[in-house]
């Protein structure tokens, strides 16, 4: 079916523009019915599980949530400002049957979403999205719940240590950061309190940014997506290692001592090899995507492991992980998915597996993150307003002719975004100047179709 609100990671959209509190009060009933168990004792109500990040729009949006949910007999359990695996982690710990983030991710704040996890913890399928995608075009009164039997909701308590404790789980119990410097950019998101507070108390000497929201904020100069901040701290307070979170903490970009950047290909390698030599590793393999580097891709040949790939989007990461039975996979963006240890890209929990690697090393980071030359990559993007500009004849033909001039020495991908209305192009090759014409001749075609 033709999609309306679901996109690659839930519904994302304009806060009071695509996302009102209309959408919202329709997504909680919509998703309420579906997720209402037939089997519960009466005793036993059904409950959802409602997290955000500090967008000022979250106010809006949860509010709404909370009276649709209500509306059709769930009680409601609201832990305000959390990470968006804490919220993962929390709907299946506590036995929820739903639970959902409120948060656009590393868009800047105007910008709002709303993500849903089942029972089980995982991103739903897009069989379930497309389920509540009816319901909430269709007519519900009459599936209101009865004046008894409306929902509740009430804020809980612990929410954030409970995730805290989740990550540091995570770690050998005796290892410990005494003596780490560590720069942390919460980017003014959800995990402003959590994360410096998860290093402190694993023994580092923390240096936090990004940890004053005030609704505006969030992902602004700051976070994964803006990481000059981090590195120019790390350089100031030379520091051992900086850890940039985005704004709802599921994806990680690490600065080492020197306040240079390691990205997600990186880390994965790093992980994936940690794993192996551990005896950890499920698969002799690992899930990326069609935009990890080749560069990860030899490397992870190199020493006998897989790199499989996927379309773009940690859901679908996710999904190739569980159907292999592999248990580290991730983005070159720094969604990092251990399913050992979670259900989704969890930024924290990625940081610190990578910190128990760089203790045990007694390397610097520098040292022990870089696993390999990354091949020449060039991303650009093309904005549009409205239209399909890749149906344009003469962009497929630039196409065409752009995978020509790679002739097989490298890689050509371009996609429309899953958040917002832009096209993607991405060449990687070992020839920069030949990748950089393939981009160049795809963008120009593309900026007229979308003129």
């Amino acid at each position: 079916m033709a999609r309306k609100h679901f996109g690659t990671d839930g519904i994302r959209g304009r806060a009071n523009g695509e996302i009102t509190a209309e959408l919202a009060l329709k997504v909680g009933m919509a998703a309420g019915l579906v997720f209402s168990r037939a089997d519960r004792r009466p005793e036993h109500r059904h409950q959802v599980i409602i997290g955000k990040d500090t967008r000022l729009s979250g106010y809006m949006i949860e509010n709404a949530l909370v009276a649709g949910f209500t509306a059709v007999g769930m009680d409601v359990l609201l832990t305000g400002p959390l990470p968006t695996p804490g919220i993962a982690m929390l709907t299946r710990s506590m036995r929820c049957d739903l639970g959902v983030m409120i948060s656009a991710s590393h868009n800047p704040y105007d910008d709002n979403g709303i993500k849903l996890f089942g029972p089980d913890g995982f991103k739903l399928s897009d069989e379930v999205e497309d389920e509540i995608e009816k319901l909430i075009g269709a007519d519900l009164s009459s599936q209101l719940a009865k004046p008894g039997d409306l929902g509740r909701a009430k804020r809980i308590d612990g929410a954030q240590d409970r995730y805290i404790e989740f990550a540091k789980r995570t770690l050998h119990r005796n290892l410990s950061l005494e003596g780490k410097r560590i720069v942390v950019d919460c980017a003014n998101g959800a995990s402003y309190h959590v994360a410096p507070q998860a290093f402190w108390e694993l023994g580092a000497e923390v240096f936090p940014i990004g940890v004053d929201p005030d609704g505006f904020n969030i992902n602004r100069d700051v976070g994964s997506t803006a990481p000059e901040a981090l590195c120019a701290k790390v350089r100031e307070m030379r520091a051992d290692i900086g850890i940039a979170l985005d704004g709802d903490a599921d994806r990680v970009v690490i600065a080492d001592e020197k306040g240079h950047l390691v990205d997600g290909d990186q880390l994965l390698a790093l992980v994936a090899e940690s794993f192996k030599e551990d005896g950890r590793l499920a698969k002799p393999a690992v899930v990326g995507t069609v935009m990890s580097n080749l560069g990860l891709e030899r490397h992870l040949n190199s020493v006998d492991l897989k790199l499989i790939r996927t379309k773009v989007g940690d859901r679908h990461v996710l999904m190739k992980m569980r159907e292999l039975g592999c248990n580290v996979g991730g983005e070159q963006s720094g969604h990092i998915i251990l399913s050992d240890y979670c259900n989704t890209g969890d930024g924290l929990v990625a940081a610190l597996q990578v910190l128990a690697v760089v203790q045990h090393s007694g390397r610097p980071v520098s040292e022990v993150c870089h696993r390999f030359e990354a091949v020449p990559q060039i991303l650009k993007n093309v904005r549009y307003k409205s239209g399909k500009p890749l149906d344009d004849a003469k962009v497929k033909s630039a196409i065409t002719l752009a995978e020509k001039k790679l002739n097989g020495q490298g890689r050509l991908v371009i996609r429309p975004s899953g958040t917002e209305p832009v096209i993607r192009v991405m060449a990687e090759g070992d020839d920069r100047a030949m990748v950089e014409a393939a981009v160049d001749s795809v963008i120009e075609a593309l900026m007229l179709a979308a003129a």
